[in-house]
């Protein structure tokens, strides 16, 4: 199945098409909540609860009101207000589903760094210094969003734009958009 709208239609009775609908998604709808957040795992979180929404929510999707893709994010923006308005990401969806919390440690981050450590290194030497330093400071060293705009003499505002931008053109060559 190609089509988004047959692939939700399906999901309804075959869990294998809600797979392919995750699989083709999640990628672009984490770095939207991502560019959005400013953090990782929160995005992490907030995809996982848009997709366990939207496994909940499978008989409210409705192809005459809107594609499919349009559908997830819209309850995507609904899962990032309700984030936005409690300063938490509300686990109860996950729970009912029995979906688990996507792991974040320190043995994946290790993997990562591992398999494209070397170069991600030298792609965030080649970012503008002031986005370096702020992804540096907010991703390596795991430090507050405060913290990274005090080190750096700027607003926690201008850090957290610093970060993104920097985390986007770091994606871009990791998905080959860019040299």
């Amino acid at each position: 199945m190609d089509d988004d709208d047959e692939l939700l239609r399906a999901a309804r009775t075959d869990a294998a098409a809600f797979a392919a609908f995750y699989r083709r998604h999640a990628r672009p709808l984490a770095g939207f909540l991502l560019a959005r957040t400013g953090d990782a795992e929160v995005a992490a979180d907030l995809t996982a609860e848009t997709f366990a929404a939207a496994l909940a929510g499978l008989h409210r999707f409705r192809p005459d009101r809107g594609d499919a893709a349009a559908w997830l994010y819209g309850i995507a923006r609904h899962q990032l207000a309700r984030w936005a308005r409690h300063g938490r990401v509300d686990a109860r969806a996950r729970r009912r589903l029995g979906m688990e919390r996507p792991a974040l440690d320190d043995e994946a981050l290790e993997r990562v760094e591992g398999s494209a450590g070397v170069e991600v290194r030298a792609w965030l030497d080649d970012l503008p210094a002031d986005q370096a330093a702020a992804v540096r400071a907010r991703v390596l060293e795991d430090r507050e969003y405060a913290e990274v705009a005090a080190a750096t003499g700027t607003t926690a505002p201008a850090a957290r734009q610093r970060v993104s931008r920097g985390l986007a053109t770091l994606r871009a060559r990791l998905r080959g958009e860019l040299p």
